[in-house]
Order: C-alpha cells, then structure tokens, then sequence
C-alpha cells in the first residue's frame, strides 16, 4: 500500500512538474515572439500617426486619429509601383538562377565523386567568411568593364549562378538522399540531369522552397548594391526608394512607416504562403 500510494505520489508530482514545465516554455516563447514583433508593430501602428503624433511624449501607441492617406501619399510620393516591379523582377530572376545553379552544384558535390572534390567544396565554403561589402568594388570594376552600369544586368548576373551558402545547403539535404534510389534510377537509363529532374528536385521541395525564400529575403532588402551600380530612377528598387523617402519626406514618419510596410507585405504574404515547406527543409536539412 506505501508503496503504491509513493508511486501515486510520484506520477502526480511529475505530472505537475510536466505542466509547470509546458506553462514556463509558452511564456519564453510568447515572450520572445513578442519582443521580436514589437519594432513591426511599433512601425505599423506609426503608419496612421499624424506628423505631431510621432513624437508625443508619453508614445501613444494607438494613433489618435486613424490617418489612412500616408499610405496613399507613400504612393504618391514616388513611383513606387515601379519601383516594386523592379524588385520582383530582379528578384525573380534571381531566386531562379540560385535555386537551379546551386542544385547542381549541391548535387555534384553531395552524390557524385571525383578527385578532389573535398578540397574544393571546401576552398567554395571558405568564401562564406569573405565579407560582402570587400566584394563591391572589384564587382563595380567588372560591371563598368561590361558597360552594364546602371542596368538590371548588374542586379541580376552577379547573384544568378549561384552562392556558397545555397550549395552547402542544398548539400546537406541532398546528402539524406539513400543511394540504392539514385542506382535504381542509373540502371533505368536516366542520366545525371535526368535523374535530377525526375528524382532529386520533386523529393527536395522543401529544401528548394527555403532556399527560395532565403535568396528572395535578401535580394528584396538588397540596399548596397543596387545603390553602388543604379542610376536612374525608373531602374531603382524598393530598399533604396524607401531610404529615398527620408530626403523628399523629413519630416512626416507616419508616411515612411506606410512606405516600410508596403515593402514589407510582399515578404509577409510569401512567407505565410510557403511556411509549410520552408518549416520542413530547415527541419529536414542535415539529418541522415
């Protein structure tokens, strides 16, 4: 009887210990999404202030009134509209070339053999520690050799084929592949690209769809490089029309917030759409 009633005991103490522990890890979490979310909610809710009602003191965080035109000025203000086509142009393009340069790369370096592949996966890894910004000026040397100074080919071609953190991590989950199904598919006559195509890329969605996002987040936030190589305005992208705003419109924030969240909503609507599959490659890459 002690010792049932000791066991009793000691389940219903583990079990309190389990929810106590459930109920801690929910309020980390919520409290750490909640911090992460507080400047987007903070810029948001800056969108429908008045000019004066940035800067009260105590912050106001519900604007008093609702002021709807900042957005319809942020359109105004500049061609945004082109502005975001040229963005989801380059970008685009862009997250294509990445996506299929480095799958076979990925894939050349994770299934087939040849000598020296090792030492040159790693000497192609080794860029990753290659600041981006030493880059800019011997990139803008070969754009005015090209004479593509001030054109989407300069926005485009220096990302299209492909970067070392793609290949790596398109390595990893390709490395998960089992090699009985890649001979199955030789002795059935497919070569390297077809199995590929056939095989490797329909079993890889998740992996391909994280990538894509990855490469799309950075293009789309892009500031340094389209600023170094573009000229014109119909040619500009989001990031810098939006640093351009605070030049034509110093004073009145609640339209640069509208002008942030414009940019920001492609981003958003991407990520909801693809959060299934971007959630399974990061799970899925790396384990064997």
């Amino acid at each position: 009887m002690t010792t049932n009633r000791g066991m009793k005991l000691k389940r219903r103490g583990d079990g309190l210990a389990g929810i106590v522990a459930n109920v801690v890890s929910h309020v980390v979490v919520w409290g750490g999404a909640l911090l992460i979310l507080l400047p987007f909610i903070w810029m948001l809710l800056t969108s429908f202030k008045q000019p004066a009602a940035v800067f009260e003191y105590p912050p106001r965080w519900i604007p008093k009134p609702f002021v709807i035109g900042n957005y319809t000025e942020a359109l105004n203000a500049l061609p945004f509209n082109r502005f975001l086509l040229n963005t989801a142009f380059v970008a685009t393009l862009v997250v294509l070339g990445q996506v299929i340069s480095c799958s076979l790369g990925a894939f050349a370096f994770a299934k087939l053999r040849f000598p020296g592949s090792d030492l040159l996966f790693s000497m192609y890894l080794a860029t990753l520690m290659v600041p981006e910004i030493v880059t800019i000026i011997p990139n803008f040397v070969l754009m005015r050799f090209l004479h593509w100074i001030d054109t989407y080919q300069a926005l485009i071609v220096p990302s299209f084929f492909g970067t070392a953190f793609g290949t790596f991590f398109l390595r990893q989950f390709f490395l998960t592949f089992p090699d009985e199904l890649l001979d199955a598919a030789k002795i059935d006559g497919c070569g390297v690209l077809t199995t590929i195509y056939r095989i490797v890329i329909p079993l890889s969605k998740p992996a391909l769809v994280s990538l894509a996002i990855f490469v799309l987040v950075k293009v789309w936030n892009d500031f340094m490089w389209p600023l170094t190589v573009i000229n014109s305005t119909e040619k500009k992208t989001l990031a810098i029309g939006l640093a351009s705003f605070q030049g034509l419109i110093v004073s009145n924030w609640g339209v640069i917030m509208a002008g942030a969240v414009y940019t920001m909503l492609p981003l958003v609507a991407m990520f909801v759409f693809a959060q299934r599959y971007f959630i399974q490659g990061i799970a899925l890459t790396g384990m064997k």
